[in-house]
């Protein structure tokens, strides 16, 4: 977190909390009453400052106020960096790199969702089109066209299939799973509530 963001919570440590204002989508946006925050030097600080707690509650630190996030999919959301044939490089929508696979699914809608050392995410679907090369067999070759659509449809069927996806020097098997079972399954809270007895607050500081 930035300095001055500790040095507030120092400060002034019993400032209420704020529920409802401030979402993330599945591309990674930040939209703060449902509306695209576009200014890179707000959503650089937002990143910089989003954190969650030990409930599974994600939220930016706004100075001494914590502003809970609505999820609509993950805590995470990854792009692809990568051009032309390298290899697949991601970071976060929070602009930090990540570099080892521990899990990768594909949901029943055709999401792509990684475990890295960041945590759990979905790839902006699009550039799953980026992400196809890495896609691979038991052989460790890359899957022809016909043979990764056949297998990617399989999973995305719920079906176990023999499709592997590489980032750096990890590689995981790709299974299958259901957005349903996303936050549970990964230990977040999509929707943070209120507690009972806190004063709703008006605005955000």
């Amino acid at each position: 977190m930035d300095d001055l963001v500790l040095r507030g919570m120092a400060k002034w440590p019993n400032v209420p909390a704020v529920y409802g204002w401030l979402a993330l989508d599945r591309r990674g946006n930040w939209l703060l009453q449902g509306d695209a925050i576009t200014n890179a030097v707000v959503t650089e600080y937002i990143g910089r400052n989003y954190e969650h707690n030990d409930s599974g509650q994600w939220f930016f630190q706004n100075g001494p106020q914590r502003v809970f996030v609505e999820l609509e999919y993950t805590p995470l959301v990854y792009r692809a960096m990568n051009a032309g044939g390298e290899g697949l490089a991601i970071e976060s929508h929070t602009g930090k790199p990540a570099s080892a696979l521990a899990g990768a699914w594909i949901d029943e809608n055709g999401a792509l969702l990684l475990q890295t050392e960041r945590g759990v995410g979905v790839l902006d679907d699009r550039d799953l089109e980026a992400a196809l090369p890495a896609f691979l067999d038991a052989n460790g070759n890359a899957l022809p066209t016909d043979a990764l659509e056949e297998v990617m449809a399989l999973v995305q069927q719920g079906q176990d299939a023999p499709v592997w996806l590489k980032l750096g020097d990890s590689s995981v098997k790709v299974a299958a799973i259901r957005s349903a079972e996303v936050p549970g399954r990964f230990g977040f809270t999509s929707r943070p509530a209120e507690p009972s007895g806190q004063q709703p607050i008006a605005s955000a500081r």
